[in-house]
């Protein structure tokens, strides 16, 4: 058996991770954040406006930053 070297290693892991699939990645996290911090600071008669309750807008902005829909993903 031969030793692995990390970049092996690495490969092992992200197989398909290419620097622009890494950018549109962290562009997708940070638009995630932006608009989960925003979501939480709107007060209940917005939140009205656009057809949410509070509880509904607390559980968005709880999401972790990665977990986004595939059809919001596919906009963005």
């Amino acid at each position: 058996a031969y030793p692995m070297s990390s970049r092996t290693i690495t490969r092992l892991r992200f197989p398909s991770l290419s620097f622009s699939a890494l950018l549109g990645f962290l562009a997708t996290i940070r638009a995630t954040r932006r608009q989960r911090q925003a979501l939480a600071c709107l007060d209940a008669s917005a939140l009205a406006d656009i057809g949410i309750t509070p509880e509904q807008a607390k559980t968005e902005a709880c999401r972790p930053i990665w977990d986004v829909t595939p059809s919001w993903r596919d906009q963005h």
